[in-house]
């Protein structure tokens, strides 16, 4: 399976596999049924009306249509609800972020794809291409990866002796006190033992706000390295 090096915001390397051509066509199927109800709510609230009074709102209602994926992977980083679902996300072939220049690239060259021969040039390109690229994507730069859910860290695998080669992922730790870590540790443990979510994402909010920092780790991953660099820092 074809992977590509995704870089995170802590400038961390992440391997990825290329989606599927399956996983791509179910996320295209995903949003055009979302695009169709919105068709016929549409249609449905302005049936009985005059084409006069319809006439002037036409460009306003055809916009989400027409702009849907545009918009979304703008807004949503590389993502549309069909995307997100099927956990497959557009990314820069050198690993970064896409910027709205390549967004609009994929999005111009869709018609191609996807409006030719029915999807069958997108298809194609995407089951021959070596990264699953479409023609959009060969000219944005761009390629679609599969987010595989990272594995579950646990609690035994980061409360123990750091190691010397560890390097911390968040420094600005060091700003914290040994009551901070404690109260990680008892939000951790109500997560762990009781299944309450609550507590892992009011300490997350208070832990990102009182070292400013930001971070697409989620919740409980985010307290278990705290954690760790804490410690690793701490028995220096």
């Amino acid at each position: 399976m074809q992977t590509i090096s995704v870089q995170t915001t802590q400038n961390v390397s992440i391997q990825y596999p290329i989606a599927s051509v399956g996983d791509r066509i179910v996320a295209y199927l995903l949003d055009l049924a979302i695009l169709i109800a919105y068709a016929i709510a549409v249609i449905a609230a302005f049936v009985n009306m005059d084409l006069d009074v319809v006439w002037p709102w036409i460009v306003f209602l055809v916009m989400p249509w027409f702009l849907y994926h545009l918009m979304f992977e703008i807004f949503m980083n590389g993502q549309s609800p069909g995307k997100r679902v099927m956990n497959i996300q557009v990314v820069r072939v050198d690993g970064t972020q896409p910027g709205v220049g390549n967004y609009l690239l994929r999005w111009v060259f869709s018609l191609i794809d996807f409006h030719i021969l029915s999807g069958a040039i997108a298809v194609i390109a995407i089951a021959t291409n070596g990264r699953g690229q479409r023609v959009g994507d060969v000219v944005a730069g761009t390629c679609v990866v599969k987010l595989i859910a990272q594995k579950e860290i646990t609690a035994s695998e980061v409360f123990i002796s750091p190691e010397d080669t560890y390097v911390p992922v968040f420094p600005q730790v060091v700003q914290l006190a040994s009551r901070d870590i404690e109260l990680i540790q008892r939000a951790l443990d109500a997560n762990t033992n009781h299944g309450n979510m609550q507590p892992v994402l009011m300490v997350t909010d208070k832990i990102k706000s009182l070292l400013g920092v930001q971070t697409d780790l989620a919740p409980a991953q985010f307290l278990y390295t705290i954690v760790k660099d804490f410690n690793h820092l701490n028995a220096r």
